[in-house]
């Protein structure tokens, strides 16, 4: 018996000692893919011209939407290179899927640009910094959030009309960043991985330019002091017939004629009581205080016109109130190259990639789906939220941002995939920073030769554009 017991246990520990690969060896192994994946190969690209057709990729992201807000979707794409860039995720994931990647997958946005990136409260009522937008969330490539962050960067310089030099360095130094952090991260425990975040006070107060600290500070003291109950209740909401709902601001927040109907809202309440099941229990005691007052489509962002957006008014009193966002969760458009989803809800899938992405997410956040088969994610609409003003940056400011998100990408990647190996793979010359940069600028004037497409669509008359 002793010897069963004691061969029990040397196998337990024969077992323990091989469950893992020491970092060394992980490192080692993230070397041996630059041999096959070369880090220079990153800096190429050559637009697949033959089948190549913007066009037809962004209406073929319009199959699902809500036809009579196309438009607006394409008055706030034609804006600017930039703003084309943020309402064409679908386009850049079919082109990233022609480039080159070092086979590590990890959990990524998908649709990741810079003001993507932003300020939100936790639960604890501290702000962090953190991405805040999962539309597109899948298993993928880290190398196509990295070309895409640096991407956005080169073209939010360029609209501030930024030299070509300046705009590249942006590139560059959120790449470096993206790389030093992630091998600082590659050393750490994994517990103190997940325990990491970006404080908004320590965000602000690495900021250089006294000007743009102390305008930084003095908005965020008025964000603080702007609540539900007493800011934004009275802002978004009026009393009709004896109860309070949201006020009418077509096209941005409206009631359709659907809405209106009592029964309308009573499928809501179901639809509603659905999305409680995805909650926590002691969220769902919490919610169970308030009772859903209203409805209301809401037309938000640019790459979500035209999918089914609402707002949601519950009240536990008459100066207690919450307002939940819905957005309707697609197919992400990375599943076309990579592969479908492992959640069967759209919205789940959403909500699982934002709780593994971000440091803390939305106490509220859940999914649900509508008897009409489509499916959405809920949370809260305004939190103390913020996000970068790219119209403000100097140079030296933007190096800033993109120094700080660029931790914060790594940070979202490691804790879902091997920061060890990736860091490997990377190193810990510039090689791979200067790579990216490279198909940054190039990619960005790929944008640009995208755009004036759209502008001379819409100039055609094939497309149509309603400017706000």
């Amino acid at each position: 018996m002793a010897k069963k017991v004691s061969g029990t246990r040397k196998k337990e520990s024969k077992q323990s000692a091989i469950a893992f690969t020491p970092r060394e060896e992980k490192k080692d192994l993230g070397k041996v893919l630059r041999e096959r994946f070369p880090r220079k190969a990153h800096g190429k690209w050559v637009a697949h011209e033959k089948g190549r057709h913007p066009i037809e990729v962004l209406e073929h992201s319009n199959i699902g939407r809500i036809p009579e807000l196309i438009p607006i979707r394409y008055g706030r794409m034609v804006k600017s290179p930039f703003t084309f860039f943020r309402g064409s995720a679908a386009l850049m994931a079919a082109d990233l899927a022609h480039t080159p990647n070092s086979g590590i997958n990890v959990q990524i946005c998908g649709d990741c640009h810079v003001l993507n990136f932003g300020a939100y409260a936790t639960p604890e009522r501290n702000i962090v910094v953190d991405i805040n937008d999962f539309d597109e969330t899948l298993q993928g490539p880290w190398e196509w959030d990295v070309k895409r962050l640096a991407t956005s960067f080169v073209l939010a310089c360029r609209a501030n009309r930024f030299s070509q030099d300046q705009c590249r360095a942006a590139a560059e130094a959120v790449v470096r960043s993206y790389r030093t952090s992630m091998r600082k991260l590659s050393e750490m425990r994994a517990l103190d991985v997940w325990y990491s975040k970006l404080d908004l006070d320590t965000y602000i107060a690495d900021i250089q330019e006294r000007q743009f600290r102390k305008a930084a500070i003095a908005n965020v003291a008025k964000r603080r002091e702007r609540s539900i109950n007493e800011y934004y209740l009275p802002k978004l909401t009026t009393e009709r017939d004896g109860r309070r709902v949201f006020k009418e601001n077509p096209p941005l927040v409206y009631h359709s004629e659907e809405q209106r109907d009592t029964k309308f809202l009573e499928m809501a309440r179901e639809v509603f009581r659905d999305y409680r099941q995805s909650l926590d229990p002691s969220r769902k005691v919490l919610l169970n205080r308030y009772v859903l007052m209203d409805v209301a489509m809401k037309i938000v962002g640019i790459g979500s016109v035209g999918t089914y957006c609402a707002v949601l008014l519950l009240m536990a009193a008459e100066d207690d109130a919450i307002i939940l966002q819905v957005k309707e969760a697609k197919e992400s458009v990375l599943e076309k190259h990579l592969g479908k989803s492992e959640y069967k809800n759209h919205g789940h899938r959403v909500v699982e990639g934002q709780r593994l992405m971000q440091s803390y997410s939305d106490m509220f956040l859940g999914w649900t789906k509508s008897p009409g088969g489509h499916h959405f994610y809920i949370r809260q609409l305004k939190d103390m939220k913020m996000s970068p003003v790219p119209e403000m940056w100097s140079p030296s400011r933007a190096i800033e941002v993109a120094t700080s998100v660029g931790w914060v990408l790594a940070r979202s990647h490691a804790r879902s995939g091997d920061s060890v190996i990736i860091s490997g793979y990377m190193g810990t010359s510039g090689v791979f920073d200067a790579a990216i940069a490279n198909f940054a600028v190039a990619y960005a004037k790929q944008t640009e030769k995208d755009h004036q497409a759209l502008i001379a669509a819409i100039k055609s008359g094939e497309l149509e554009a309603y400017f706000e």
